[in-house]
């Protein structure tokens, strides 16, 4: 197995995250390789204190598809996922990716339950894990087309499923992960494993945290490419599901204040 770790200046985080990774009890080859984009804190210090633990590389990149490519590109595994570098994988996790992969042959790409939590790594936003959670567990193209509720860091695909529909698109730099998952989904159904794989971190500062419209709006058209011909009720159906979700979002963030 092959996880790759895009990261930028995330010294606040990333051992955790490599943590999360090298800590995992297995019995199988499990690699790290972590793409960094020339960050300027202390960042490459401590992945040089890693050792031979994990491969890295650290050079300016154009953002985090191209950094997800290119790690991507060095990856050896039979089987990929994607951490990022603030985020962290469950005990155990990766075990059971695997073992779901070697007894059904079949399967191309899976997908799992995601928790969210802070800066100080306690779960918050439960009702929405709970909401995702039920959303997740009967898998349909159409039904992702209409409403993203899989979690980047929970997914994971074979090489030959990488082969097969290529890398993540360069020109995106807020919804890739959920243009991936519809790439994947147009071949094959996805295999969900009812079981925590890993953590989301938000906070404040997140990507996710202060680009959510922008997220959305980039979200929002990846639907209508994917949705263009006999899925096009599925984009007004998309469109309904964002304004609700930036709406919940703005308000959770007036409350804060």
């Amino acid at each position: 197995m092959s996880i790759v770790m895009p990261t930028l200046n995330q010294a606040a985080y990333i051992d955790r995250a490599l943590d999360s990774i090298l800590s995992q009890t297995r019995d199988f080859p499990l690699e790290c390789v972590v793409v960094d984009g020339g960050s300027s804190d202390r960042t490459l210090d401590i992945l040089a204190g890693y050792g031979d633990s994990i491969r890295w590389t650290s050079k300016p990149d154009m953002g985090q598809s191209d950094a997800l490519n290119r790690g991507l590109a060095l990856a050896r595994g039979a089987v990929m996922g994607w951490l990022n570098s603030d985020d962290a994988y469950e005990p155990g996790a990766l075990q059971l990716v695997v073992d779901v992969f070697r007894a059904e042959e079949a399967t191309q790409w899976v997908y799992g339950k995601v928790r969210i939590i802070d800066e100080h790594d306690r779960e918050m936003r439960r009702w929405v894990t709970a909401y995702k959670n039920m959303r997740m567990r009967r898998f349909s193209y159409v039904k992702l087309l209409r409403e993203n509720w899989i979690s980047q860091m929970g997914v994971f695909w074979r090489r030959s499923a990488f082969e097969a529909v290529g890398p993540f698109d360069a020109e995106l730099h807020m919804a890739m992960d959920y243009d991936y998952w519809l790439r994947l989904a147009r071949n094959w159904t996805g295999r969900f494993i009812d079981a925590d794989l890993a953590d989301f971190r938000w906070c404040a500062t997140s990507k996710s945290g202060t680009g959510f419209p922008e997220q959305f709006a980039e979200e929002l058209s990846v639907t209508a490419q994917h949705a263009a011909g006999k899925h096009r009720w599925s984009l007004t159906v998309h469109r309904l599901y964002v304004a609700r979700t930036v709406g919940a979002y703005q308000l959770l963030r007036l409350l804060r204040r």
